[in-house]
């Protein structure tokens, strides 16, 4: 009888064989924990990339707004040419000459400008909504990194329980060929072990399959060139303990992306109904200039004025009448902020509803988890003792091979309910954040 101790054991790592085992690869097999997979996944996924973009795109978007408050400086330069009539001015009686020469610095500044204030504003609430949503795509992340993760060590484990499996069935049909020789065992038998090794054979080739389908699915996350070969390290019996659901609700609405998103949404639409009321409101703006503008250019005129000074402009613009579009304007920021606060209270319930719904889900799992591994070691000990039967002759062929289904199916099913427990927690950790 094969110990069942290699499969259930801690912290193995398994390698992956068949078809990608032949891929050439510069360095060995590099084995991850799943933050180290997650860390390496965040470098290559798409939507963390867009994310990040987004969110440095908005944080210039703020930078601009900000400085668009602030005052300025420019250089001007120019020349005008004026056709001659005989007169001082030439035809433009406006002009002050045939040639007129212009370099000035001017400084500019908005004494009060409320639009540029409230668009200050929804740009920084724009930035809060760019990090929002990039946290978004990084808890996403989480939850396809760990189904990888663990789709991949669940794999390489049933790869190995059809391994045992197989080495059992091969076991039971040597023991039958042996006692029908001795006279001690029926032909059919005989052929009921050996059908069990073919079945237990397939099983063996779609167990191999499926680990190879599971790290090209994974390799494709975590590397620009997925045949590279790696491993991960199975951690499926170390999981963490489901917190207190006080706890997982707390930090639920402390730390959701979902939640913040939506928040700064509002925000953004708060902001921008107030850059729309801002054009009904008067400006007012400063234009300090230094340098020359004169038919000369020289220091000083003929009569020995000097060219060169400075003045001031003030100017303020009162709106009067735009055909109501800055009415327009206002009305669809307020339908837009109304659509925020119904996606706010929206998301609101959503977040508790898949809370509930994922710790529902992780207590049934760790629940259960103690009742799969009393059936697998039930099996062990109910094919120990009907094989010892058989031997006696006080059972038949097919209850041993009942035997050995039930104990197969049993190390699946364990299996599965440890990937379904990390499942559940990586659920919940994209509403919570790590715990």
């Amino acid at each position: 009888m094969q110990s069942i101790l290699p499969i259930l054991g801690l912290g193995l790592a398994f390698s992956c064989q068949g078809a990608f085992a032949q891929t050439p690869a510069s360095a060995g097999p590099i084995a991850f924990t799943l933050q180290q997979a997650m860390v390496r996944a965040r470098q290559y996924s798409p939507q963390i990339y867009t994310a990040n973009l987004a969110a440095l795109s908005a944080r210039e978007d703020t930078a601009q707004a900000k400085a668009a408050m602030l005052p300025t400086a420019e250089a001007i330069s120019g020349y005008i040419y004026t056709q001659p009539n005989g007169t001082p001015s030439g035809i433009f009686v406006p002009n002050d000459g045939v040639h007129v020469y212009a370099e000035l610095l001017d400084v500019h500044s908005d004494i009060y400008n409320p639009g540029k204030r409230a668009e200050y504003r929804r740009a920084m609430a724009s930035e809060a909504l760019a990090k929002a949503r990039k946290d978004l795509a990084e808890r996403g992340l989480v939850a396809t990194v760990t189904q990888n993760f663990y789709g991949m060590a669940v794999a390489q484990r049933k790869f190995a329980n059809a391994q045992a499996s197989l080495r059992e069935a091969k076991d039971f049909q040597d023991l039958t060929e042996k006692q029908e020789r001795g006279g001690e065992a029926a032909k059919v038998d005989v052929i009921k072990a050996r059908l069990q090794v073919q079945q237990r054979e397939r099983e063996l080739q779609d167990a191999q399959a499926n680990v190879d389908k599971s790290r090209m699915q994974f390799a494709v996350v975590l590397f620009p060139n997925y045949t590279q070969e790696f491993s991960v390290i199975d951690d499926l019996d170390s999981a963490p303990k489901l917190p207190a659901y006080s706890e997982i609700k707390t930090l639920a609405g402390n730390n959701s992306p979902d939640i913040r998103a939506a928040e700064a949404a509002v925000q953004q639409q708060n902001f921008a109904i107030a850059s729309a009321r801002a054009a009904y409101l008067p400006s007012l703006s400063v234009d300090y200039f230094f340098g020359l503008e004169a038919t000369q250019l020289a220091l000083h005129d003929p009569q020995g004025f000097n060219n060169v000074g400075s003045s001031v402009a003030a100017q303020l613009n009162i709106p009067i009448w735009n055909w109501g579009a800055t009415r327009s304007k206002v009305r669809q920021a307020e339908l837009q902020l109304q659509q925020a606060k119904n996606d706010l209270s929206l998301t609101q319930r959503t977040l508790l509803s898949e809370m509930e719904s994922y710790y529902l889900e992780a207590q049934v799992a760790t629940s259960q988890i103690a009742s799969l591994r009393d059936s697998l070691t039930l099996s062990v000990e109910n094919l120990r003792l009907t094989r010892l039967r058989y031997t006696a002759g006080e059972s038949t062929a097919q209850e041993v091979v009942d035997a050995q289904t039930t104990l197969v199916q049993a190390r699946n099913a364990f299996d599965d309910g440890l990937v379904r427990y990390r499942l559940a927690l990586a659920n919940l950790q994209t509403l919570t954040g790590a715990f």
